[in-house]
């Protein structure tokens, strides 16, 4: 793809929601995307269902992680040339802090190297500024695992796999 190719920001929200139950549940919406680099920013907002902490109301940290995996898995669709099945191989979550309670809570990921079996990528996750994330990650993902591949035109048609 060009870097100059337009993101379909819609259907790529519908796959997110509609293939994976868990992202529609924490309602991670994707907000950007490039194709050059592969990223991805999505967003989450804050609910008090995702409390690890009800004293301090910071968010879980199972809910970060999962943030941070569909936002990484995002930006693995982005670098493919051709639609396929994947797999979190290893997901590597570091908490530099906290998540400011009552806060939304944005990821970015950039898919920075794939082979033909495995793509490689890093992430952060923070709330006002990129550059002061409060978690980072590192994640491998298996490419073409088993299973039939989801076209463009069923997520645009809203078919479940």
């Amino acid at each position: 793809m060009a870097a100059d190719d337009q993101i379909d920001l819609e259907m790529m929200n519908a796959a997110l929601r509609d293939f994976v139950p868990h992202n529609k549940a924490l309602g991670i919406t994707l907000v950007a995307a490039t194709y050059v680099p592969a990223s991805v920013t999505v967003k989450m907002p804050w609910s008090p269902q995702f409390v690890g902490n009800p004293e301090t109301q910071v968010l879980h940290g199972g809910v970060i992680t999962t943030l941070l995996d569909a936002c990484a898995g995002a930006s693995v669709f982005l670098r493919l040339k051709e639609p396929t099945k994947i797999a979190t191989l290893d997901l590597r979550v570091d908490f530099l802090g906290r998540a400011p309670a009552h806060r939304d809570v944005f990821a970015r990921a950039e898919c920075y190297r794939d082979t033909s079996s495995v793509a490689f990528v890093r992430a952060i996750a923070y709330v006002d500024d990129p550059e002061q994330p409060f978690a980072s990650a590192a994640a491998t993902f298996a490419l073409d695992t088993r299973g039939r591949a989801i076209t463009g035109e069923e997520v645009r048609r809203g078919l479940k796999p």
